[in-house]
């Protein structure tokens, strides 16, 4: 039974990778899905031994200092996000490891392309980058809310009926030329059915510990959560590639959601078998040396424990 869980773990994303978009559709997708594996009891197990596997794969990947991973998180109200973010990532190591949560974009980021903001958080050769919310932002919220673009200072020549699909363009461009620089890409949409996004709410304001994770605008935008499913559907078609592929992994049950993104990010920086680097035979015969005369050294003699002296009366 080992054996078979970790086989169907490791391969278990593929179920969920998007490599191009012909033809999707979130029809194709469950939220509730868990591929009727019985793996709840173990989950917790499974996913500290991903995190061990992916650690280990990180080390390799931070020693060779060759590649980066880049890993976007989208998704909508409470369908799991920063939770998925921190029980999957929690066994890296932080010195190679950066998380970039991306809010409304400030005035400064305004006066500036909409890429600029997210390409300064980009990760560092042998460095992970997690972006929680990023670039895609501006082909979901700012297309569900056209309002927004009226405030973004663009020429009104560029905002013409096509600058959705002109977006999509640059991104697949901008990806394109991020994954020839060694950069690793991989997107990720957490998948909330309407229901589960409705209990969860709730339980955000039945609990007095979870408040703060409520907003009022939550419930604005759950208004509009068809329109941002045919926008999500639409950005996934549009800019799913080999080189920087979507999961859509369903995220009713968020178990199964972080096995699901584990498998996906163990199997990312696996795809180029990161190792450590090895040394030329003149460095290694220095080494050799170095290692001799360290041997070589007298031992200091270790001192024994003082002896207690009596006290004497006088």
């Amino acid at each position: 039974m080992a054996e078979t869980t970790s086989k169907e773990l490791a391969r278990l994303a593929q179920h969920y990778r998007v490599t191009h978009g012909r033809g999707f559709t979130l029809d194709r997708f469950d939220p509730d899905d868990t591929r009727d594996l019985p793996l709840e009891d173990q989950a917790d197990a499974l996913l500290e031994q991903s995190v061990e596997v992916m650690a280990e794969l990180q080390e390799r990947l931070y020693a060779q200092d060759r590649w980066s991973v880049l890993l976007v998180f989208q998704a909508m109200d409470a369908a799991g996000k920063d939770g998925t973010i921190k029980h999957v990532m929690s066994g890296l190591n932080p010195q190679g490891c950066e998380v970039h949560s991306f809010k409304a974009p400030s005035s400064e980021e305004l006066d500036h392309d909409f890429l600029w903001r997210t390409s300064n958080k980009l990760p560092r050769r042998g460095h992970i980058g997690i972006f929680n919310r990023s670039y895609y932002e501006e082909m979901l919220v700012v297309r569900v809310h056209p309002e927004i673009l009226a405030k973004q200072q663009l020429p009104s020549e560029v905002v013409t009926p096509h600058i959705w699909t002109e977006r999509f363009d640059d991104v697949v461009n901008y990806e394109r030329y991020l994954s020839r620089q060694g950069v690793i890409i991989r997107k990720f949409f957490l998948y909330v059915s309407k229901e589960e996004q409705r209990r969860r709410f709730l339980d955000r304001l039945r609990e007095p510990e979870k408040h703060w994770k409520f907003s009022l605008g939550d419930v604005h935008e759950r208004e509009h959560f068809d329109a941002y499913l045919r926008a999500y559907e639409d950005a996934i078609r549009r800019t799913a590639t080999r080189h920087a592929p979507w999961y859509v992994v369903p995220a009713d049950h968020k178990w199964f959601t972080r096995l699901v993104v584990a498998s996906a990010v163990i199997d990312a920086i696996a795809s180029v078998q990161p190792t450590f680097p090895t040394v030329d035979t003149a460095t290694l015969q220095k080494l050799r040396v170095a290692q001799a005369a360290l041997e070589s050294e007298e031992q200091p003699r270790r001192r024994g424990p003082r002896p207690v002296r009596k006290a004497t009366r006088r």
